[in-house]
């Protein structure tokens, strides 16, 4: 590394840690406060960051595949998230998963269904990237180089977002129907509702709801670029609009928040922040918000279970805790993906339908 990038590496550990906010948020802001850092150095610089951040509890001069070291240190993780993870899927795969963890994910578009096709849209790409569509995902087109998304004519459209194969194959366990009522409860910046917008045809009604309001402000600003007109935001203060919503969806996401696991190639300063008893705490959040989520189904509507974790505490096991709790009927197969598989994320997706009135 040239002296010009280690000396903005050493700056940016300078002002960075654990406690100070997220890896990539401190990152971009850095990068503001420093304009004179041309695009190709800004790339170099993250990669090392993001390195230094992925490896750091892998001793120096030693590799992930000395057996003399415990797993930990092998694949550079903390104690907890390591116990967790084998605890899922054993040691040998542990190791695997979080091995592949520690390397970049790759970067994934989907696909606007109602303004352009996928083969419309490769043909646009094809002489300015090198571009593939995806395996799984019928919306997906994988970029295998870096590319600067949001400057393009073709994102300005709205015929495209930014959204990992994995993620669209969640949105495609909500299997409405135009005319459905469909909620996404943990909406977020609208991600999910716009993968699945456009099997609504316009009709019914899109409702996204999030405790957050900021985020649901940016979530409308994306909806308008994609031009989705049959959505409406539900603010946490709207009490009597939400009163009003109980019993009568169709469908209900809960894209809920959890440790992040099958994720952490993208935010691996995350990993160093898990702890055991915090995923027990999220256990117990995520079982408060289902059940918060589930007033809104109609009896005969359909609920789906979302994580963007590898663990089965948040997938497998809730979802057996919600059937027995609340007198659920689980409805197909689950969705899930791991990271070494495809080079999806990590992300699970499970469907149960409301049999029973409340």
């Amino acid at each position: 590394m040239n002296p010009f990038r280690e000396r903005h590496v050493r700056a940016f550990f300078d002002l960075w840690s654990l406690d100070s906010g997220p890896l990539d948020k401190t990152l971009q802001l850095y990068f503001r406060q420093h304009k004179a850092i041309g695009s190709k150095d800004r790339v170099a610089i993250s990669e090392t960051v993001y390195n230094q951040v992925r490896w750091q509890r892998l001793p120096e001069g030693k590799n992930p595949f000395d057996e003399k070291l415990p797993y930990p240190e092998r694949i550079s993780a903390p104690d907890d998230l390591w116990e967790a993870v084998k605890r899922s899927y054993g040691e040998k795969k542990a190791f695997e998963l979080l091995y592949t963890l520690n390397f970049p994910a790759p970067t994934t578009i989907r696909m606007n269904p109602a303004l352009i096709t996928r083969d419309e849209l490769l043909e646009k790409f094809k002489d300015r990237f090198d571009v593939s569509p995806t395996k799984i995902s019928p919306y997906g087109i994988a970029f295998h180089k870096k590319a600067v998304f949001f400057g393009l004519p073709e994102f300005k459209a709205g015929w495209f977002e930014v959204q990992d194969e994995a993620s669209q194959m969640v949105a495609e366990k909500v299997d409405l129907k135009p005319g459905d009522w469909v909620m996404d409860y943990c909406a977020g910046a609208g991600g999910k509702t716009l993968a699945f917008a456009h099997k609504s045809q316009g009709k019914g009604q899109l409702y996204l709801h999030d405790i957050r309001k900021k985020i649901l402000f940016e979530a409308k600003k994306r909806l308008k670029r994609a031009r989705v007109q049959n959505t409406q935001l539900v603010l946490p203060d709207e009490e009597k609009k939400l009163k009003g919503l109980k019993r009568r969806m169709d469908w209900v996401l809960v894209d809920a928040p959890c440790s992040g696991t099958g994720t952490y190639r993208r935010n691996p300063d995350m990993k160093w922040r898990f702890t055991e008893e915090g995923l027990k705490d999220l256990v117990k959040l995520q079982r408060e918000i289902f059940g918060k989520a589930l007033e809104f189904v109609k009896p005969g509507g359909k609920i789906v279970w979302a994580t963007c974790s590898i663990l089965q505490d948040e997938n497998e096991e809730q979802v057996d805790y919600f059937l027995k709790a609340h007198g659920l009927k689980l409805e197909g197969e689950v969705f899930k993906s791991l990271p070494e598989e495809g080079g999806m994320d990590g992300l699970f997706a499970a469907t149960m339908e409301v049999v029973k009135t409340f």
